[in-house]
């Protein structure tokens, strides 16, 4: 299968995402990497690296569009960009199952929706990132975490349907338990949207629905969905990020001054605090899928590294594996929705 990776737009473009590309289909049997971006350069990093197989190829894109630009115009304009070159690519191929970006967020929406379309039916896509929880192995699933800053509450509801087929074909949940993120778990708690959310979802059929929960429970692995507006959960999901940032850097820090015993203590627990990083951590997840759009696209963090691109290129190959395409648009379509687009 061909997957597509637009090399520039991240923070470390473009090596670290070559460096990702390159390490994917060295461990990956069946997949062959379109790199999208400066020629050039890109060749260049390939080259330093020695990598000398044939599952790798570069599209020629040197435009990059940056964060500092607005979303819809720079994907208007800067169509021989790294990001519009792989958007297209992916449109028009149809072996082509799915692409990764670091880029801006804001373009990758919008290219994504433009150029790639929602799926009939859905309102608006969402980006939907699965995140570590308390329980061993388990994912829950925040949607929506920054494509839609302003919702309606039949917006919310449809967030809910599509994250439940997601977790079902993906992580084989029969019946997935979906939250609603709120202020308190009291019924009547939370602002005018959260209450008519409240009211839409107790009444859809499609879903588990729980209540509401509040922040500090959502990675509790009580839960599988958690759905919110786009600004509530792009500030859950970096407050929490920012969260284990300050526990480790205090962890560090306080080991460093400790005395000789906390030191050697430490270093007893070494594989353990390795541990602990890895499960908190995006690194080992990958990034967070546009979910409702024609097509597996993932956004990657603008930090990533080799790893994480890795681990995007595993994602989209489960991703594409569960069938999740065709079960969105059948769930969709069977869906109990209510309110206009």
């Amino acid at each position: 299968m061909k997957i597509v990776i637009d090399c520039y737009g991240g923070d470390y473009s473009p090596d670290e995402l070559v460096k990702g590309a390159i390490t994917s289909v060295n461990l990956i049997d069946d997949v062959e990497i379109i790199l999208t971006g400066n020629k050039e350069e890109i060749q260049n990093v390939i080259d330093q690296i020695g990598y000398k197989g044939d599952k790798l190829s570069i599209v020629d894109a040197p435009e990059v569009i940056s964060c500092d630009e607005s979303p819809t115009m720079a994907i208007r304009r800067k169509t021989n960009s790294s990001l519009v070159a792989g958007l297209n690519l992916l449109k028009e191929n149809d072996d082509i199952v799915g692409m990764i970006s670091a880029g801006s967020t804001g373009a990758v929406l919008a290219g994504g929706l433009f150029t790639i379309g929602r799926m009939e039916g859905v309102k608006r896509p969402a980006l939907a990132p699965l995140m570590p929880t308390l329980v061993e192995g388990k994912k829950v699933l925040l949607i929506d975490c920054g494509a839609n800053v302003d919702c309606k509450p039949e917006y919310l509801q449809q967030f809910a349907i599509m994250g439940s087929v997601y977790v079902k074909a993906m992580r084989g949940v029969e019946k997935p338990k979906v939250a609603l993120l709120s202020n308190g778990v009291e019924d009547h708690k939370g602002n005018d949207l959260v209450h008519q959310a409240f009211a839409l979802l107790k009444e859809t059929k499609d879903i588990d629905f729980v209540g509401n929960i509040e922040a500090r429970e959502m990675l509790s692995g009580d839960y599988d969905v958690i759905v919110c507006d786009g600004f509530v959960g792009n500030v859950a999901l970096k407050a929490t990020e920012g969260t284990f940032k300050v526990f480790t850097s205090v962890l560090k820090n306080e080991i460093k001054s400790a005395g000789l015993g906390s030191k050697l203590g430490a270093l007893l627990m070494k594989k353990v605090f390795k541990n602990i990083k890895r499960k908190l951590s995006y690194t080992d997840v990958g990034g967070s899928p546009f979910l409702g759009i024609n097509k597996i696209l993932v956004k990657s963090h603008g930090s990533s590294k080799a790893d994480t691109i890795y681990s995007c290129v595993r994602q989209v190959i489960e991703i594409h594996k569960s069938n999740y395409i065709e079960n969105m648009r059948e769930g969709i379509k069977n869906s109990s929705m209510v309110g206009e687009n």
